[in-house]
């Protein structure tokens, strides 16, 4: 079944990183069918046109820049074009994230702090850089986290405690500005279909089936019912997981 829109979110403007693919696409896609402007992020500029143009097909107005998360200087100079091109922001979504796999025992420290620096420097950042209008716009600013940010598991020690580290980054920020009318909300998602996703089902040995996972445009959907919710209430955490676990790949049996 077609989902239905209303535009609910008409005049709105949102900036979303990670927009060029998986699940920051789809929020990307279904904030511009409720109507609001969008500012996409990311670093594949082919990637995001692509989504500009779903993005305009709904009626809406979409504009990429190409940011590389690690880059302060990129950062101050993309809030400076979205704060150009736009007379403000009313949402945040921060989608962009990456993940290594490895036991403490053997981590690298440069993949600690790659994932640190993406995972938590970059939407500290950015939400820093765009606070202003928010606090001016009584906005609302999500952050799209992993269950990993709430349970460690074994293997995904430097990723965990980045996420781990983004939920403290958020809880503060609300005790921060909810006086100032901005809502923070949280959204702790299992294995969701993605290409990041596939990527780490090979790394495990298990079977991607991404009709298994949550879908992104269930993310997407969540995320609007959130940004949508009239202002005299906040949603601040949500968890989602998938109903199935994931397969394991079983080995051949030896021919004989």
């Amino acid at each position: 079944m077609a989902r239905m829109f209303s535009r609910r979110l008409c005049s709105k403007i949102a900036v979303v990183t990670g927009a060029s693919s998986g699940i920051g696409r789809d929020i990307a896609l279904a904030l511009a069918e409720e109507g609001a402007h969008l500012a996409l992020l990311g670093r594949n500029m082919s990637s995001l046109q692509a989504v500009a143009e779903k993005c305009g097909a709904s009626g809406s107005r979409a504009v990429c820049y190409g940011l590389d998360l690690l880059n302060e200087t990129e950062m101050q100079k993309v809030k400076n074009f979205v704060t150009r091109d736009f007379d403000g922001v009313d949402i945040l979504v921060h989608s962009a994230g990456v993940i290594v796999l490895s036991n403490l025992a053997t981590a690298s420290l440069i993949d600690f702090d790659y994932q640190h620096r993406c995972n938590v420097v970059a939407p500290f950042a950015l939400t820093q850089l765009f606070l202003p209008v928010l606090i001016e716009r009584r906005g609302d600013i999500v952050f799209i986290n992993s269950t990993a940010g709430l349970i460690g598991s074994a293997g995904a020690t430097q990723y965990s405690a980045t996420k781990h580290a983004l939920k403290g980054l958020a809880d503060s920020l609300r005790d921060e500005v909810n006086t100032d009318g901005v809502r923070v909300l949280s959204i702790y998602l299992g294995r969701t279909a993605s290409p990041m996703q596939a990527r780490v089902h090979q790394l495990e040995g298990k079977i991607y089936v991404p009709e298994e996972l949550i879908q992104p445009e269930q993310v997407a959907s969540v995320v609007i019912g959130a940004v949508t919710l009239g202002r005299e209430a906040e949603i601040t955490d949500i968890r989602i997981r998938p109903a199935m676990k994931p397969r394991t790949v079983r080995s051949q049996p030896p021919v004989v």
